[in-house]
């Protein structure tokens, strides 16, 4: 899952600092949830779905489909 986020981010070229902006957290809490030292709650799990356009599962890692 974790490596599934940073990719996702890195496919459209954007930095952790700007997807902590959108998010509403500290660049800091979101490398944290790239790194997988922080859980990440379902509030921005939802919002990084939505966000790239692709589904809960596929970040979960329970499907390939995006």
């Amino acid at each position: 899952m974790y490596q599934r986020i940073r990719d996702l981010r890195e496919d459209k070229d954007m930095t952790q600092t700007q997807i902590a902006e959108i998010l509403n957290c500290s660049q800091r809490v979101y490398s944290n949830y790239e790194k997988g030292e922080r859980d990440i709650p379902t509030d921005i799990l939802i919002a990084l779905a939505k966000f790239h356009n692709t589904s809960t599962d596929y970040i979960l890692g329970l499907t390939n489909k995006k």
